[in-house]
């Protein structure tokens, strides 16, 4: 700001002017907040887990008290628990929005791609589902949303079944070993992120789909005379 100068005894001096006031910080409405205890929570949870998480770091990085905290929350587990539904729900809607193909194949490619994009697009709250926690949320947490899909999947698979004169009770296991297999390989990629996505995609569609079109109707095993 420009000094004034001012006349004072034969000499001039310089006058500053006293500095305005800071603009005053705007309150967040009661939902904002939420909105963003949640978004933080996240966060923590994502990098710490939930035991080494604390309301005191949360509330630290809000910039508000702990009793701000509980008042919405309640606590670390009610605060955990809305993080948890959240993205639940989020994870389910991708996977099920993207099944649409009518071929059994397409259906695997699409389930694939979704949870991949998922944990390349929504990474803390993938890290969030993958950890063990002893608080349970009311929508579930990741191993019931696998188990929601491929309840999906086992509904494809025994009319793939039956079409081809294979069991159709056995679809359930083979559901399991198939969303199974996407998950884990999907929890591998959260940390090595490559190759691209499309090309895990690509590749654990081609281990599934190429095992399922040459089945055996009746397998054994090799081993301790399983043949």
């Amino acid at each position: 700001m420009a000094e004034t100068p001012h006349e004072e005894g034969g000499r001039r001096r310089r006058v500053v002017p006293a500095p305005g006031k800071p603009p005053a910080r705007v309150r967040m409405s009661a939902a904002q907040r939420r909105e963003q205890l949640i978004s933080i929570g996240r966060q923590i949870f994502a990098e710490r887990g939930f035991d080494a998480t604390s309301i005191e770091e949360v509330a630290s990085r809000a910039k508000v008290s702990k009793p701000v905290v509980y008042e919405h929350f309640g606590g670390k587990e009610g605060l955990y628990a809305v993080v948890v539904d959240r993205e639940v729900r989020s994870l389910l809607d991708r996977i099920t929005t993207a099944l649409t193909a009518g071929h059994p194949r397409e259906l695997l490619e699409q389930a694939a791609l979704a949870l991949l994009g998922y944990i390349e697009e929504e990474t803390s709250g993938f890290r969030v589902l993958v950890r063990e926690s002893p608080v349970l949320s009311a929508t579930g947490n990741f191993s019931s949303v696998m188990n929601d899909v491929a309840h999906q999947v086992e509904h494809i698979l025994g009319a793939e079944f039956s079409s081809r004169g294979y069991d159709p009770k056995l679809a359930e296991l083979y559901a399991q070993a198939l969303v199974g297999m996407v998950a884990l390989t999907g929890r591998w990629w959260l940390e090595v992120r490559k190759p691209r996505k499309e090309t895990v995609a690509a590749h654990l569609v081609n281990l599934s789909w190429n095992g399922l079109s040459h089945l055996e109707a009746k397998p054994g095993l090799i081993t301790a005379g399983g043949r």
